[in-house]
């Protein structure tokens, strides 16, 4: 009995750090007022950025395009240049993940709009539309063109 008790203790210590990983670990979502404000208090944009709030950032975006619902959209968060730049970052929640994934396709759309709207017109601008950050976590999307990718990535990586 005093054996089996050691084997099971044994057993036990040797799978609980596997439990406690679960595998590959997945990141929550994008949180809206959180990411955004980190991602200005981290340096990633070269001015300030007004916001938007989320019905003028479904239109903005063509969201409503794809079939999306302005009730999928449930939270937003935009800030976006009054027009000196091209930078901008916006975290959109949507009801679920394949929302969010429609959304990822809308945004990326958006960016190739952007930079061919913008390549005779602000052509300093294109490298930061040209490496822009589009990324889903969950049913949460992120947007982010920024002046400075290395700030960004600092805080979106996290």
């Amino acid at each position: 009995m005093r054996r089996f008790a050691g084997i099971a203790a044994v057993l036990f210590l040797l799978l609980l750090p596997l439990a406690a990983c679960g595998g590959a670990e997945e990141k929550a979502g994008f949180d809206p007022e959180i990411t955004l404000q980190a991602l200005a208090d981290a340096g990633a944009f070269s001015e300030e950025l007004e916001e938007l709030d989320g019905d003028t950032a479904f239109t903005l975006y063509g969201l409503g395009n794809s079939g999306l619902e302005r009730e999928d959209l449930t939270a937003a968060k935009v800030l976006r240049s009054a027009g000196a730049t091209c930078e901008e970052g916006a975290v959109l929640v949507f009801t679920s993940g394949d929302q969010a994934q429609t959304a990822v396709q809308v945004l990326g759309d958006y960016v190739q709009k952007q930079i061919d709207s913008n390549r005779d017109y602000r052509p300093q601008e294109l490298p930061k539309l040209e490496s822009a950050v589009i990324q889903q976590r969950e049913n949460t999307v992120l947007l982010l063109v920024a002046g400075d990718l290395a700030a960004a990535r600092g805080v979106v990586e996290k």
